[in-house]
């Protein structure tokens, strides 16, 4: 679990004050590291990130770098999280108390505790329980912002599913996965042919530090400008086509444990470093053939008698009665009742939770007890089950979907680069 601290200290100071500010500050203890359009991180704020990224790198065995080093990669991660939550304000976002508690309810359940020994486990462990709070609001408000701005405008056309499932035909199973890791050498937005040498000569050598030997993880901590250099430059593990086209078409010539050469790129020269793989597999599906009747309560007829009528009809079905002509006659599901009930072949998610929980609990040929859904009362019948390849639908939709993710990736990357340049940074302290 990551633990970052997203509050401001300081708001809607005028430029002309920030140096008189920064002035007074220089007498206390918490002075300003960064000034951030009209905002300020302070000395303090930096000190409580470096010392939670020095705990993170350590749970991951990892060698921190020098701190100087440590400390300039903090603070620009903070710098670029002060950018996004300013945006945010400024646009309207905003999570509230209840929603909040609703999330940290959820996240101590996930880790099988009650708040109140999450609280105190996290308290026990170093984290303050009130900046942990804040850290996750600020979490959620860029969540949203980056949905806003970045996630609901991405598009895939038909065309480029087809494309993507061809080529990734040529180079492997769609569900082939990789864990890598990245580094990052960024270069400025409209970069000048000058700025775009230094650049590469500087990620020569980064590159030369890994072909000598360098631990990846602690070079992507001390050298990455990625998003997650802080991570040692982990991606986690990715389906090829989750990752930048550039990275997926060279990832199949990588073997595990080496590192790619430069990759240039518009946002500067990238290095990719192969941990692990594991192969996907065909994907097969349980479809259940099923037919059902449904009564609906309304104005006239209450819930009470629905139960009785629906149970009715399937004690007169147990002793004998059609189930397609009762379903024709009293089932209030149109598209199925002229169909005697029948509901064709179902794959699983395709119908509501209540409805396919009580049809995956009978046995071909049974007959559910009445059971309530959004849609009303009703009892379902299995009539057959069949095991299928469902991998054509299932490709097309992973397809889609990593498409999807892989949009996300590069446009983020590029809207959060837009971001930074179009701020105003002033850094207070040496690095």
């Amino acid at each position: 679990m990551t633990f970052k601290q997203s509050f401001a200290l300081v708001t809607g100071i005028m430029c002309i004050s920030f140096s008189l500010f920064a002035n007074a500050a220089e007498t206390t203890i918490n002075r300003i590291a960064a000034i951030v359009n009209n905002n300020v991180i302070t000395t303090a704020q930096l000190d409580t990130q470096v010392d939670t990224i020095k705990k993170q790198i350590r749970e991951q065995n990892t060698l921190a770098p020098p701190e100087d080093i440590l400390r300039k990669q903090v603070l620009e991660r903070e710098i670029i999280k002060q950018v996004q939550l300013q945006l945010a304000k400024n646009t309207g976002i905003r999570v509230d108390d209840n929603e909040l508690s609703a999330t940290l309810m959820r996240i101590a359940e996930q880790n099988q505790l009650s708040l109140r020994e999450f609280k105190t486990t996290l308290e026990n462990d170093g984290y303050k329980f009130s900046t942990f709070r804040e850290d996750i609001r600020g979490e959620m408000i860029l969540a949203r912002l980056r949905q806003r701005e970045v996630n609901s405008r991405i598009n895939i056309s038909a065309q480029e599913v087809k494309n993507f499932i061809s080529t990734q035909a040529a180079q492997g199973n769609i569900d082939d996965e990789y864990e890598i890791y990245h580094i990052l050498i960024s270069s400025p937005e409209a970069a000048s042919a000058e700025e775009i040498a230094a650049t590469k000569k500087k990620a020569e050598k980064v590159l030369a530090l890994l072909d000598n030997g360098a631990d990846f993880k602690q070079t992507a901590i001390s050298y990455s400008n990625g998003q997650r250099a802080l991570e040692g430059g982990s991606l986690g593990w990715r389906k090829a086509g989750q990752l930048p086209t550039l990275f997926s078409r060279i990832i199949g010539d990588i073997k595990v444990g080496e590192h790619s050469g430069l990759i240039r790129s518009s946002s500067g020269f990238h290095i990719i470093h192969l941990a692990n793989k594991r192969s996907g597999k065909k994907h097969m599906i349980t479809q259940t053939k099923a037919r059902h009747i449904l009564i609906r309560p309304n104005e006239l007829t209450t819930e009470i008698d629905v139960i009785n009528r629906i149970k009715d009809i399937r004690e007169r079905i147990i002793s004998g009665a059609d189930f397609a002509e009762l379903a024709k006659l009293n089932s209030e599901d149109p598209g199925s009742a002229r169909l005697g009930g029948d509901l064709g072949w179902t794959t699983p998610g395709q119908m509501v939770p209540q409805f396919e929980a009580a049809m995956d609990s009978l046995k071909p040929g049974e007959i559910s007890e009445p059971f309530q859904s959004q849609f009303g009362w009703h009892i379902v019948q299995v009539l057959e089950r069949r095991e299928i390849d469902d991998s054509k639908r299932y490709t097309e939709n992973k397809a889609r979907e990593l498409i999807r993710q892989r949009k996300i990736a590069e446009s983020t990357e590029t809207w959060l680069r837009q971001l930074r340049e179009e701020a105003f940074v002033e850094i207070k302290i040496a690095l």
